[in-house]
Formats: structure tokens, sequence, C-alpha cells
């Protein structure tokens, strides 16, 4: 029932696959890094840091569709944001639209392209690296990075029990509608508000199921199991070729 919900890697084998999660997480991380420091006016950079991306994807054959679903999820969001911002008082020329007065400024226009750009290579950079790595070994490469232990151990368990929460939502919502509760008036906001907080009250004590049976068998909030694995030439081939070329297009094109 949870599965659907779950993020899978693109079931493909690949280079890009077989590498290790440290330098798919180096890399991937610096092309955002980078972008996020390139001026909006830089357009030939952000065409470059796309075209690397759409490199990677193609040596690891993931689906352009599947990215585009990924990146459909969140771009919608972005652009809520970001759309406003031309209509904005902004110094400097304005256009006018000839609807209802309104007028957007170049400023904001510049501003709602650079939001867009960077959000569009950011969520793909994300896409790219969960559809190349399960999130084992996402997590694993993360404790090999030195990464907090605390931050990872709480991605893994947000990650593991999010779907649990979700099921038991949705039985609470079966049992709802088996009793003929539909929740689509406003008048059923106090039954629903009561949903959620009882939602919230089985999540708690599971939370304290789960913390006690875990001490129980050892847990000090260390990973076991974590053998150390050298990166090899591949690894370093790309996280280098990556950041380079990430670097090379801030440098040559700003």
């Amino acid at each position: 029932m949870t599965s659907s919900l779950r993020v899978r890697p693109v079931e493909k084998d690949s280079p890009i696959h077989r590498l290790d999660a440290r330098a798919k997480v180096l890399a991937l991380v610096a092309i955002v890094l980078v972008t996020v420091s390139t001026p909006a006016s830089a357009w030939p950079a952000f065409l470059g840091y796309a075209t690397t991306l759409a490199a990677v994807a193609t040596v690891a054959r993931v689906p352009p569709r599947w990215l585009l679903m990924r990146m459909a999820v969140v771009i919608p969001f972005v652009l809520f944001v970001a759309v406003f911002i031309p209509f904005l008082p902004h110094a400097g020329p304005r256009y006018e639209l000839g609807l209802w007065g309104l007028s957007v400024s170049r400023h904001g226009l510049a501003v709602l392209w650079n939001v867009t750009a960077k959000g569009l290579i950011a969520i793909t950079a994300i896409a790219l690296l969960s559809a190349t790595t399960p999130f084992a070994d996402l997590l694993a490469g993360l404790a090999r990075l030195r990464v907090p232990r605390l931050f990872v151990t709480l991605v893994g368990m947000t990650y593991r029990y999010l779907f649990l929460l979700a099921a038991e939502a949705k039985r609470m919502k079966r049992a709802g509608d088996a009793r003929g509760f539909g929740g689509r008036w406003l008048w059923h906001a106090g039954v629903i508000g009561r949903m959620i907080g009882m939602l919230f009250l089985r999540s708690y004590e599971r939370g304290e199921r789960v913390y006690l049976a875990m001490v129980s068998r050892g847990y000090d909030g260390r990973a076991v199991g974590l053998a150390r694995v050298r990166l090899r030439s591949a690894d370093y081939l790309f996280t280098v070729g990556l950041i380079g070329l990430a670097v090379g297009f801030r440098l040559a094109m700003t």
C-alpha cells in the first residue's frame, strides 16, 4: 500500500548507477551551489549547467518523462512564489501589459528568470541523485562524508516512517468513509481536527515504542554495518569532471 509513495531509483544499470554515493553527492551538490552563485545575466552559464545535467541523465539512461514528472511536483511551488515578483514596484523601466493597467518591471522579470532557472537546475540535480542512488546507499554515503550523525539518522527515520504515517492516515480515512463520513464540508472541520490529533498521538506512541525497541537492542546512534569503501578512479573522475565543468562555466560565462 505504501510502495507507490516511495521514491525509488530508476531500475537500470549504468556507469552513473555504479558510482559511489559520495561522488554523486559531492558533484551534484557542487553544481547546485555554483548555480545559485551565478548571476541572472549569465544565461550561457545556465545553459552549460543544464547541458551537463542532460549529459549525466543520458549516460544514466534516466527517462526524460521521469525527470519531468519529478520536476512538475516542485516547480509549481517555485513559480507560485516568483510569478508575482515582476508586478511588484521596482526601480527601472516597466512594460505595460495592456490589461487592467498592469505592468511588469525589467528587474522583476530578471528575478523571475533567475529563480526559475536556478530552481529547475537544482531540482534536476536532486532528481538525478535520487534516480541513480538507492536511499540506503545515499544515507551511507552521507555518513561516510562525515555529515552529522543526528542529521543522517533523522533523514533515515523520517523517510522510513513517513510512509507508515501515510498508511495510518489512509486507514483512518477508510474507517471514516465506511461510517459515511465524507469530510467535504466546513462543519466537518472539527472531526477532521480530532482525526489529525489522534494521528499525532498514534505517531508519538509509535515513536516511543520504536525508540525503546532500538535502545533495548543496543542502539547508540551510530550506524552499524558501514564498511569502509574506497573511492575508485571513476568516482574521482566523475566528481572532479562535473565540478570542473560547473566552475568553468561559472568563470567563463560571467
